[in-house]
């Protein structure tokens, strides 16, 4: 039996947080993130398509969090936008005080 040379997982190259987009679409709730290096994730919000817009907003704030949390080892805090339009909301993203992000080059490994 021939043993493969184990390599490690690459870590998404999604960056920190800076902003969100939230609306609300016929077919449910969209999200844009926006990382400080100029990338952006887009996807579905994981809620009922007639969630209350407060509820919508605290999860995709909780989203965002649990992504900061997930992949760079940093907390976050979002505070949202008074809304333009009522089915738009924006919110920025800010590195909460007492954290600080992981180097991209350590690859996820905390140093102790």
């Amino acid at each position: 039996m021939v043993r493969r040379k184990r390599e490690k997982k690459k870590r998404p190259d999604w960056g920190i947080p800076k902003g969100i987009v939230l609306l609300a679409t016929p077919e449910g709730w969209r999200h844009s993130v926006l990382t400080m290096e100029g990338g952006m994730l887009c996807g579905r919000l994981d809620v009922p398509i007639d969630t209350d817009p407060q509820d919508a907003r605290a999860a995709a704030a909780r989203m965002v969090r649990e992504l900061a949390q997930d992949f760079h080892h940093t907390d976050v805090e979002v505070s949202w936008d008074p809304p333009r339009e009522p089915w738009s909301w924006t919110g920025q993203v800010v590195l909460a005080a007492e954290t600080e992000p992981v180097p991209p080059d350590s690859e996820g490994q905390i140093a102790r």
